[in-house]
């Protein structure tokens, strides 16, 4: 009798009328040799309705599938389906389309938690701030992925609540760095509590032997790196660990050479921990961060650089602690893995998408002769916009060329709707990205996803509550009015 254990695992994909046709060829092409599969459909038109009632009671057969496969954007209670039939009940990908990735056959899911790089998030202005203010910003720069706050000082400014503000951020669990050149600041800082002292040279060396924080160490001048190895070599002699930065430099301001002194401390100095200081580059060049800093955190990861220090003062530099982190745990699994950082996370990807149309303009057409209702659908490719419904066609690359033929003029809130949508669309097409009607757009790490209930339909939105309303005002007015 054949061992059970040799058999292919069998997939039960549930999916609706208007998305079957798309799946069995999906799946067609895959060709999967490590399992088999059957398509059911439930009777519902558009897959992402189902909802876990609706499952429990029209699926009366798993057919011999060793576990459940759903839409991504099915909403319900996965462990709930999975006591009900026995066998594990998950969703796929939000499109069908992505499913050969789904499956790995476009290379395996990468574990994105890992990372070696540490980054210590500053706050330049802190003098100015009062205490819980800078608490505030440290729990936002803690969420999006710093490690350690680090108070920055500003010239001639005093600081007189340095020592509540650490003990205030050392109370929330805060590793603290403090950011100054002055001996007598950095001795306040370390005595009230801060973890590591930047920056110290050979002037301002003589603190470290006086205090447990760890030192940052600089060259008296970016230049003059001789001076920034004296500093090591004589704490190396003492056993005192410290962290080296060579200085980084801004373009036209000695860039490439910087990145030479980074090469070179790590070429002499194998073991000693080292630091970047990446804001000196991302604030001063005008061009997204996302890309810099992938591309600093790709050299930290080359030469074993464990700390960054980042800024978010210009605008254009906002995110850029959630893009190092994306970037920091990217790098970590390429460089895990010995391959260039493409394929690991799209988190980065956010003017483009390595694909973003997914559909020809046949098979969108396929999706609209199934549909028979008076609901606009619209979806974007590389020949533009398509909106359609059962009676009506449409594509344009300008939303406003699609107005005059949708019927809405009498419908503010159906026409408000569509103007979102289509414009949501219409930068999809600009851009390169993956439109899905009803969907924010994806900006990777440059905005915050909202988290969401993935065992909840989302509510009603605002065009159709405001609908609901007034129907609900006119049916009372007539009441009133036969009374």
């Amino acid at each position: 009798m054949p061992d059970s254990s040799d058999q292919p695992e069998h997939i039960l994909f549930l999916t609706g009328k208007l998305a079957r046709p798309s799946l069995l060829k999906v799946l067609e092409e895959i060709q999967p040799d490590e399992f088999t599969y059957t398509v059911h459909e439930l009777g519902l038109s558009v897959a992402a309705l189902m909802t876990t009632a609706i499952i429990e009671r029209r699926l009366n057969d798993t057919f011999g599938a060793d576990r459940i496969v759903l839409p991504g954007r099915f909403r319900g209670d996965l462990d709930a389906l999975t006591a009900r039939f026995g066998i594990p009940v998950e969703r796929g990908p939000d499109d069908l389309k992505d499913l050969p990735g789904f499956f790995g056959r476009e290379g395996r899911k990468r574990d994105m938690n890992r990372y070696d790089i540490k980054i210590f998030g500053e706050i330049v202005d802190a003098p100015s701030l009062a205490p819980e203010a800078i608490a505030g910003i440290a729990r936002r720069h803690r969420a999006d992925g710093a490690d350690v706050i680090d108070l920055g000082f500003l010239p001639d400014t005093p600081f007189p609540h340095l020592k509540d503000t650490i003990a205030l951020l050392k109370e929330d669990g805060f590793e603290v760095s403090v950011d100054s050149l002055e001996g007598g600041q950095l001795m306040e800082a370390a005595q009230s509590g801060a973890d590591y002292l930047l920056s110290l040279t050979r002037d301002t060396l003589w603190v470290a032997d006086e205090v447990d924080a760890t030192p940052i160490l600089i060259p008296d001048s970016p230049q003059q790196l001789e001076t920034l190895y004296e500093c090591m070599d004589a704490l190396l002699a003492k056993g005192r660990r410290f962290i080296a930065d060579p200085i980084l430099d801004p373009i036209h301001c000695g860039f490439s050479d910087s990145l030479v002194r980074y090469h070179k401390t790590r070429h002499d100095y194998p073991d000693v921990e080292m630091m970047m200081g990446i804001g000196n580059l991302s604030e001063l060049t005008h061009a997204d961060s996302a890309g810099v800093n992938a591309l600093l955190i790709g050299m930290a990861s080359e030469l074993r650089i464990g700390h960054v220090l980042t800024t978010q003062v210009s605008e254009h530099c906002r995110g850029a602690i959630r893009e190092i982190d994306a970037a920091r745990r990217m790098m970590f699994a390429a460089r895990e893995e010995s391959t260039p950082p493409t394929g690991f996370d799209n988190r980065l990807m956010m003017l483009h998408e390595r694909k973003p149309f997914l559909y020809d303009d046949d098979e969108i057409k396929a999706f609209a002769e199934g549909v028979k209702d008076p609901g606009f659908r619209i979806q974007v490719n590389e020949r533009g916009i398509h909106v359609y419904n059962r009676d009506s066609y449409k594509t344009a690359d300008n939303p406003f060329d699609l107005y005059p033929g949708l019927g809405v003029e009498d419908d503010g809130g159906h026409a408000f709707y569509l103007g979102v949508e289509l414009g949501r669309a219409q930068i999809a097409h600009l851009l390169g990205k993956r439109y899905n009607q009803d969907e924010e757009l994806d900006w990777g790490c440059a905005v915050e996803k909202k988290r969401e209930d993935l065992t909840k339909f989302r509510e009603e939105g605002a065009t159709l509550k405001v609908k609901r309303a007034k129907r609900k005002s006119r049916k009372e007015e007539r009441k009133r009015k036969e009374c």
